[in-house]
């Protein structure tokens, strides 16, 4: 039995005495880099064991950016739910028939404003007998695109020109930009 604890001893102490041996050996290393980091020129071994923490914290930052996106799609597609509720002026894909006389229709879809802005009305004695605060949903930034439109007569322009909204707010209704009067 005696001799059993003599033979695993020494084996022991080997792995020990490799193990240490190996610790010493990298800290030699990383001391003898220590100099040529300063000058931003480390050495072969060094420069690999130097570039594995960038390479995961380049891994972090991709996958950080990545739930980022994926959480910022999700708000969008809560917000496209609760239409219903939203109080405000939005920028919404929109699409309608564009036509003129001598030419066919085009279905063209486009951005347009869409929402709904804070309007009041109260009675007061005197004329007109109401005051009113109406702000509506209306283009604010656009640029204009136009088209040629189908099928159109040798005298008639096919081209059809219309706004695409970069950016919409609630304000007064602007005659020049905006059919405001609703027919019944």
């Amino acid at each position: 039995m005696s001799e059993r604890h003599h033979t695993q001893k020494p084996c022991m102490t080997a792995k020990l005495r490799q193990r240490s041996q190996r610790a010493n050996a990298s800290r030699r290393r990383i001391e003898a880099a220590a100099p040529y980091r300063k000058a931003n020129r480390a050495p072969a071994a060094m420069t690999l064991l130097s570039r594995q923490p960038r390479r995961r914290s380049g891994l972090a930052l991709s996958w950080l950016l990545l739930c980022i996106c994926l959480q910022a799609n999700a708000f969008k597609r809560v917000s496209a739910v609760n239409l219903r509720s939203f109080i405000g002026c939005a920028v919404r894909e929109f699409t309608f028939l564009a036509k003129k006389p001598g030419c066919g229709g085009m279905h063209i879809t486009t951005d347009a404003c869409w929402g709904r802005c804070e309007t009041w009305e109260k009675p007061v004695l005197e004329f007109p007998f109401i005051e009113s605060y109406q702000r509506v949903c209306t283009y604010n930034k656009t640029r204009l695109v136009t088209v040629k439109l189908p099928k159109c007569r040798p005298n008639v322009d096919p081209t059809y020109t219309y706004p695409v909204a970069l950016r919409c707010d609630c304000g007064v209704c602007l005659t020049s930009t905006t059919e405001c009067i609703a027919s019944v």
